[in-house]
């Protein structure tokens, strides 16, 4: 029988492309969603896969939509943790509102999600974790204070969690995605782009399908000696 993966934030952009990967390694794989119904039901109907809408910043939620899903899809044994946004603005513009929405969906939804199958994956004496943090959680970004510090709290949390659950059979690791062609970076004028660009050694942007491969390798049955790692995908532009 598949082993069900769950990927968060997983109809759109990155989170689309590893839901579509691990589909095509055997998983039975579920979405979640937060807001765009048009887009989720789409993406449903194209690939086969299902979705649920929640929100991971809600612990609550979670643990209710972890618990239909077992119900009507099976035990999660492998977690993505994708989900994520952003609401720029430098510190002395930043609202709590903008920085509270980040901390929320990007960190403590790693929190919620684990918390709700981490006590089934240790009853199986298996599972896998793979939270998606970023280059910006490693060096930081001008603007980001919210986003840097809940993806650098990503791999402080993965490492943590591997410790944890390295004697049940449960790896934990990181991948920490460079610039990838999304709508949402597409979407940045064409003259910063290029800036960006130059910065990055293999000189483009990185494809989604990349960090979907990333995250394919580390949710592998056999890649348990791999925990407490963090996959950087980011073209060379940050060694870490």
């Amino acid at each position: 029988m598949s082993r069900v993966a769950l990927v968060t934030g997983g109809t759109r952009g990155i989170g689309e492309a590893i839901s579509l990967a691990l589909k095509g390694a055997g998983y039975n794989v579920v979405a979640t969603y937060a807001g765009n119904d048009e887009a989720a039901n789409q993406f449903s109907e194209e690939t086969g896969i299902k979705v649920y809408k929640f929100d991971v910043g809600d612990f609550d939620a979670c643990q209710t939509a972890i618990a239909k899903i077992k119900d009507e899809v099976g035990a999660v044994e492998v977690l993505v943790n994708n989900a994520g946004i952003t609401r720029d603005g430098t510190m002395h513009k930043m609202s709590y509102e903008q920085w509270n929405a980040v901390i929320q969906t990007n960190l403590t939804s790693c929190f919620n999600m684990s918390r709700a199958v981490i006590d089934g994956m240790r009853e199986r004496s298996f599972g896998r974790i793979v939270n998606i943090g970023s280059i910006n959680g490693q060096a930081g970004q001008y603007g980001q204070v919210n986003y840097a510090a809940a993806k650098s709290g990503i791999h402080g949390f993965t490492k943590a969690l591997a410790q944890e659950g390295a004697g049940k059979g449960i790896t934990v690791n990181a991948i920490a995605p460079g610039y990838i062609a999304t709508e949402m970076v597409r979407a940045v004028p064409e003259n910063v782009l290029e800036k960006i660009v130059a910065r990055i050694p293999v000189g483009r942007l990185g494809e989604a399908s990349e960090i979907a491969r990333g995250v394919k390798f580390l949710a592998a049955d056999d890649a348990g000696f791999i925990t407490g790692s963090t996959l950087s995908i980011n073209g060379g532009q940050h060694m870490y």
